[in-house]
């Protein structure tokens, strides 16, 4: 409904532009809020702000990591550390465990070897690993609990 509303805004003032847009999105997204601020169910309204905040994590962890990447194979000196981790998972089902999967192996650096017969444990090869513990950590209070609270 407000990406419908946000199209019906683009439409009534003739600007296709993503600025344009976005601001039909958060019209949309208040006028929805306004609309239904006594129902039981306000689900959406929580979601929405967690998924635009996981876009931004997610840049942000994808430019670093890019960053890293690129002055890494611009210099002269080799400065990565690589290894391999196990990392025990919080995502229960098919779906959270390939998503979460898909965004490591996104972010440059990192590569999905092996999920276990149980589903319970991925096997990450890091190209920066300063110390398992420390990406274990990283991974599981960033990446996978933004993304846990989006789809739970």
């Amino acid at each position: 409904m407000n990406l419908l509303l946000s199209g019906i805004w683009v439409a009534l003032t003739g600007s296709l532009f993503y600025t344009n847009f976005l601001f039909g999105f958060m019209l949309g997204f208040f006028v929805l809020w306004i609309m239904n601020r006594n129902e039981t169910d306000q689900r959406y309204f929580y979601r929405v702000p967690k998924v635009i905040s996981f876009i931004f994590y997610f840049l942000y962890q994808l430019i670093k990591s890019n960053i890293q990447v690129a002055f890494d194979v611009i210099t002269p000196r080799y400065f990565f550390t690589p290894g391999i981790v196990k990392y025990p998972m919080n995502a229960r089902t098919d779906f959270e465990i390939n998503l979460l999967t898909t965004m490591i192996s996104l972010t440059p650096g990192t590569l999905i070897i092996d999920i276990s017969e149980d589903k319970k444990t991925i096997y990450i090869h890091v190209m920066y690993l300063t110390t398992p513990e420390a990406f274990v950590r990283e991974t599981k209070t960033g990446l996978e609990r933004r993304l846990l609270e989006i789809l739970r």
